[in-house]
């Protein structure tokens, strides 16, 4: 069975956001709902989000640099922009910043729905959310981010470290960069932070993995001069190929 798609429905207004919320859950969507641009730019980028509903006028951080932080961490991901009439400008500078699409306020539930299955029909496929990674005896469970192996004590992992273990995960057989981690799990690529950063936190996840498992698995490789990549051995479980 196919996984429900996943939609971020940034609106700081409330009957909006509930009348938007309730349409898509009828429609068959999961939903995430967001009151303020922090909030909603975190929830965005939250792995296995299909689509985001982005109001322009937000309190904390608004609808605009919201979509500049998404296009630098996840810059595939679709994006449709709620605008109020007559804000022609608006809608050009999100488009221009890299919205697929947009609706004008007042819009009918019908007109909304009809967007966001175009955007979401042209938009390329996206991996499957990692649900679970098997290694020997060892299985990592990606949404309690733990690690368990038989009877044994649960070996619990940072919000980091399963982050860096799910995005490896979610692309088996090629190595993923020093650099792309940094910008996908950090959210950082202006070079603030060293990559070495990233050396010391697969280290730890390296120990975390060895610890609770055989040590003939190999659950991260080096890839020398591009990075690390998920170990050839392990059996990875998404949310739509569960065995």
């Amino acid at each position: 069975m196919a996984r429900k798609r996943i939609i971020v429905v940034v609106e700081d207004e409330e009957p909006i956001r509930r009348g938007i919320t309730d349409a898509l859950r009828m429609a068959g969507y999961d939903v995430v709902e967001a009151a303020d641009g922090e909030v909603g730019l975190i929830e965005a980028r939250r792995a296995g989000v299909d689509l985001v509903l982005l109001d322009l006028l937000l309190p904390k951080l608004n609808g605009f640099d919201v979509l500049a932080e998404l296009r630098v961490t996840r810059p595939a991901l679709p994006v449709v922009i709620l605008t109020a009439r007559g804000s022609e400008d608006d809608r050009v500078r999100g488009l221009r910043g890299g919205a697929d699409d947009y609706v004008v306020k007042p819009f009918s539930a019908r007109e909304l729905l009809a967007r966001v299955e175009a955007v979401l029909r042209r938009s390329p496929e996206r991996p499957a959310p990692v649900v679970r990674i098997v290694g020997g005896d060892a299985v990592v469970d990606c949404a309690r981010r733990e690690i368990r192996k038989g009877e044994n004590e649960a070996v619990v992992l940072s919000e980091m470290e399963a982050n860096i273990l799910e995005r490896l995960a979610a692309h088996p057989g090629r190595a993923v960069s020093r650099e792309e981690l940094l910008s996908c799990v950090w959210g950082i690529r202006d070079g603030s932070v060293e990559t070495r950063a990233i050396d010391m936190h697969i280290t730890r996840l390296r120990q975390k993995l060895a610890a609770a498992s055989d040590d003939n698995v190999e659950w991260i490789a080096t890839v020398r001069g591009k990075g690390y990549m998920i170990g050839a051995s392990l059996e990875v479980k998404t949310a739509e190929g569960q065995a």
